[in-house]
């Protein structure tokens, strides 16, 4: 019997159960007649599966950098896979944005293995601890003065309207 994956590179069999060809490193594909005509989507997951570098996929997964939104991650992403790094998009803590939507930050991980090189990639350090803000002053009393006059005439306008909408309709 034909074994079930074979390695495109250089035609080595392998089980299910290994991902990569031992002799090149290559990932692993199903040989002819054992999968029938494959989905666009298992296409494209063989195409993005053939990039990955071998020792790039091997530990648990570390954050390298952010992104403001989804789209953003994607590129990133793919910058990643350029080099041979899998990565996953995750949406970052503490942000209320329902998941159907594409805005809202994301955290881009990599395996342990590739860290060193999607981090040379992004330009990003590890453990860079976040800018610091200046401590902000407080307003000038002027600013403040100058505040309080606008809320009260916009709360005039508006009370004025309401009684002209009631007395006159």
């Amino acid at each position: 019997m034909e074994p079930p994956l074979v390695c495109p590179a250089c035609g080595t069999g392998g089980a299910l159960s290994e991902r990569f060809c031992p002799r090149c490193g290559s990932p692993f594909v199903y040989a002819r007649g054992v999968a029938d005509s494959p989905s666009p989507r298992e296409d494209e997951a063989r195409v993005r599966a053939r990039k990955v570098h071998p020792p790039y996929a091997e530990g648990e997964p570390v954050r390298v950098a952010t992104a403001q939104n989804q789209p953003e991650a994607e590129l990133v992403q793919g910058m990643l896979l350029e080099a041979g790094v899998p990565s996953l998009v995750r949406r970052s803590g503490g942000f209320d944005v329902p998941d159907f939507l594409a805005a809202g930050a994301r955290d881009i991980l990599v395996p342990r293995g590739g860290e060193e090189v999607a981090r040379a990639v992004l330009g990003t350090q590890p453990g860079a601890p976040p800018r610091a803000q200046a401590p902000r002053r407080p307003a000038r009393a002027w600013v403040r003065a100058l505040a309080f006059v606008l809320a009260a005439l916009v709360v005039a306008s508006v009370a004025t309207g309401v009684i002209v909408a009631i007395l006159g309709g």
